[in-house]
C-alpha cells in the first residue's frame, strides 16, 4: 500500500509517497480504506522529528485524522460491516500508525460513523481536533455561566472549543484578527477581542477579576496567563508545564489519551449533525501534494484544514 511519510526528518520537502507492506484487520479491529486525511499542526512536528520516534521505523508517517470506508472486519468485531463510512483518530509513531496511509487498521473505539450529510473530506477534520476540544473543556471543569477565554479562535481547534463551550452554556471571550472577525463572530462567542499581546488586558476589561479558564490554542503562553483570575485554569496544547504563576492551575492537553474514546467520537458526530460544530476544509489536495499542504500550513493564516486524498 502507499503511505506519505519521511525516511529522514526535515522540512516539507522530506515528505514523499512510499510503498510499504499492506496491513490487515486483526482481532478487535477493522481496516479502513482511507479516502481523506486532514493535515494538522501536530503532523509537522512528526515530519520534523520533534516527536518521540523510538517506537517507529521509517518511513515515519504523520497524521491523526482519517476518514474512509471499512473494507475488512476482524474477528470479534460486532456492529461494523464492510462498506461503513467512518472517521477515525490515528496515533503516529506508535504500533498503530499515522493516518497518511491507504489502509488504516483501527481498533474498535477509535472510530465512528461519519456524520449524516457530511462529506468524507469534512469528516476527516473532526476526530482529533474535536477530541482535543472536548478534553480541553473537561480539564477546565467550568460550569454554565463561567468564563472561558480562547486564543487561536479562528483556527479549527479554536472553532470547536468556542462552539462546544457555547453549547455547554459558558461565557466565551474569543480572539480574532481583523480579517477573521466575521468567522469568529459566527462561532457564537460572547465577546470578540483583538488577537495578540493585548489579549489579557482586553479580557480583563470584560471580566475584571479574570477568566475562569483559558484555552491557549494559539500557544501564546506567558503573554496570556494574566487573563486568568486567581484560581483559574490554563489549558496548553503543546505540553507546556506553565510559568509558576501563583494561583493558576496549568493543565496539559494530551489527545492521545482519547484514542479509544468512542462515546466522545459519538458526541462529535451528533454535534456535527446538529450544527453545534461546523467542520471546515481549507482545500482538498491529492496525497502527492502533501509537502505543499505542510508548507502552506506552516506559513500560517489557514482557516479550516487542508485535506489530502488518495
Amino acid at each position: 500500500m502507499q503511505v506519505v511519510g519521511v525516511t529522514q526528518f526535515g522540512g516539507p520537502e522530506a515528505l514523499a509517497v512510499h510503498e510499504v507492506q499492506d496491513v490487515h484487520a486483526g482481532s478487535g479491529s477493522v481496516r479502513i480504506a482511507v479516502r481523506a486525511f486532514a493535515v494538522n499542526p501536530t503532523d509537522t512536528g512528526v515530519r520534523a522529528g520533534e516527536r518521540d520516534s523510538s517506537a517507529a521505523a521509517p518511513p515515519y508517517v504523520p497524521g491523526m485524522d482519517a476518514a474512509g470506508v471499512i473494507d475488512e472486519v476482524g474477528p470479534d468485531v460486532e456492529g461494523w460491516a464492510v462498506g461503513d463510512e467512518v472517521m477515525a483518530i490515528a496515533l503516529p509513531l506508535t504500533g498503530h500508525g499515522g493516518a497518511y496511509v491507504e489502509h488504516l487498521v483501527a481498533p474498535v473505539g477509535s472510530f465512528t460513523r461519519i456524520p449524516r450529510s457530511t462529506s468524507i473530506e469534512l469528516a476527516s477534520t473532526v476526530p482529533m481536533n474535536g477530541l482535543t476540544a472536548i478534553q480541553i473543556l473537561e480539564l477546565a471543569g467550568l460550569e454554565r455561566g463561567q468564563t472561558l477565554a480562547v486564543t487561536g479562535s479562528a483556527g479549527l481547534l479554536g472553532n470547536y472549543v468556542v462552539q462546544l463551550a457555547k453549547a455547554a452554556g459558558m461565557t466565551v471571550i474569543a480572539d480574532t484578527s481583523e480579517q477573521d472577525e466575521a468567522l469568529v463572530h459566527s462561532l457564537g462567542a460572547d465577546h470578540v477581542v483583538p488577537r495578540g499581546d493585548g489579549f489579557a488586558d482586553a479580557a480583563r476589561a470584560i471580566v475584571a477579576e479574570g477568566a475562569d479558564a483559558l484555552a491557549d490554542c494559539a500557544v501564546q503562553r506567558d503573554v496570556v496567563v494574566p487573563a486568568l483570575r486567581h484560581g483559574g485554569v490554563f489549558l496548553d496544547v503543546r505540553g507546556w508545564q506553565g510559568n509558576g504563576t501563583d494561583g493558576i492551575r496549568f493543565e496539559q492537553v494530551m489527545v492521545f489519551r482519547e484514542y479509544r474514546s468512542f462515546e466522545k467520537l459519538e458526541r462529535l458526530r451528533h454535534a456535527v449533525e446538529g450544527g453545534t460544530i461546523v467542520p471546515r476544509v481549507a482545500e482538498v489536495l491529492p496525497a502527492s501534494r502533501a509537502a505543499e499542504a505542510h508548507r502552506r500550513l506552516e506559513a500560517g493564516g489557514t482557516r479550516g484544514r487542508f485535506v489530502l486524498t488518495w
